[in-house]
């Protein structure tokens, strides 16, 4: 299994956008149609006025890029979209270094957008990974500030905006934590979700984002798929974030904890998701440097792929993905679509025994 990520650097919304568009929106478009994305185009505008004002000239030029799709303008809103779900795991580091944030984003590769976009839509230098098109899933600005994502774990679904395009506007519009610790609390997102925002100064903060309650602003150094207590046990035993968080904890108590050496044990498990050939593992790992606005990603065996705001060179990589057992049976691959695709209809129990049935080495 391999994919190929690509860096683009364009500051102003143009072509190479406008191509990274056309190579998604087919995916993304099956999935809005299928599943049932807002429908109301005048209402989804209204809400991108309202909470994201510095987003709604972006908005335009992107519908411009799109030749006016009506479709493809509810879609870039990410107003009320479809249950949306990765995974991921993330910590945050403060040292002698200066602060670093580490995440690993997991999902099926074949998912994965894998462009890195450097881009300045309001005036702002942003370096950050393509998710739905116009959101992000994790990046870092010219100002220091970044920002990670990872499922909530939680059923519930309600109104509001998809988290991709949260992470996006603090990037777009924050300079520090305490900027985006503000946004959050304002801002609804339509599903549970855990942002880790650290900015240059190393002030850092988890926030934990759910459409049916109040923002929770911790200073919890690290998130996985749960917010405080596991509340979907299924998910919770499918994703082992339970089994990630401890890890990551044991990581960032131990004595002389070094960036680097955090970031390696990313590389492996079992913070490191190993199941790609059965649709569920690592993508990419990512180090977020605030104080250079940078990051670097990684994979196994591969040398770090350094970028940054002040420094980003156009280019790509292609990356292997080790087969860790066999294939997907059909039934299966089927079942673990709709889950991840519909998450609060998801029957996670029954993926459960399918998985401890017909992937034992993997039980557990």
């Amino acid at each position: 299994m391999e994919l190929t990520f690509k860096a683009v650097d364009e500051r102003r919304l143009g072509p190479k956008w406008q191509a990274a568009f056309a190579r998604a929106w087919p995916g993304w478009r099956a999935w809005y149609v299928a599943k049932g994305g807002e429908r109301r185009l005048g209402d989804a505008e209204r809400q991108l006025r309202r909470h994201m004002p510095e987003l709604l000239p972006v908005w335009q030029r992107q519908v411009e890029l799109a030749d006016g799709d009506e479709l493809a303008a509810r879609f870039l809103t990410f107003w009320n979209p479809p249950a949306y779900l990765v995974h991921c795991s993330q910590a945050v580091l403060v040292g002698p270094e200066g602060p670093i944030l580490v995440r690993n984003y997991d999902l099926d590769p074949d998912l994965s957008e894998a462009t890195i976009l450097r881009s300045a839509w309001t005036g702002r230098d942003v370096v950050a990974t393509m998710e739905a098109i116009a959101g992000a899933a994790d990046g870092v600005n010219a100002s220091g500030l970044a920002v990670s994502l990872a499922f909530g774990g939680r059923k519930v679904k309600g109104t509001g905006f998809g988290v991709p395009l949260i992470v996006r506007y603090l990037l777009e519009t924050c300079e520090r934590t305490r900027d985006a610790v503000e946004v959050l609390r304002r801002i609804p997102s339509h599903m549970s979700y855990n942002l880790t925002v650290v900015d240059r100064a190393g002030d850092y903060a988890t926030a934990f984002l759910a459409p049916d309650r109040p923002v929770e602003i911790t200073r919890r150094p690290l998130a996985t798929n749960h917010q405080g207590r596991v509340e979907w046990a299924e998910q919770a035993r499918f994703s082992r974030t339970e089994e990630r968080a401890e890890a990551i904890e044991r990581l960032l108590a131990q004595p002389g904890m070094t960036p680097e050496r955090l970031t390696e044990a990313f590389l492996r498990e079992p913070v490191y998701g190993t199941r790609h050939a059965q649709g569920f593992g690592t993508v990419y790992t990512a180090a977020y440097r605030p104080a250079e606005a940078g990051l670097e990603l990684r994979w196994p065996g591969e040398q770090p792929w350094r970028l940054s705001c002040a420094s980003f060179r156009e280019g790509s990589r292609r990356v292997r993905y080790a087969k860790s057992g066999a294939a997907l049976p059909p039934e299966f691959a089927d079942l673990l679509a709709d889950c991840l695709r519909c998450p609060q209809l998801a029957d996670w129990a029954a993926l459960g025994r399918f998985w401890n049935t017909g992937f034992p080495q993997f039980a557990g």
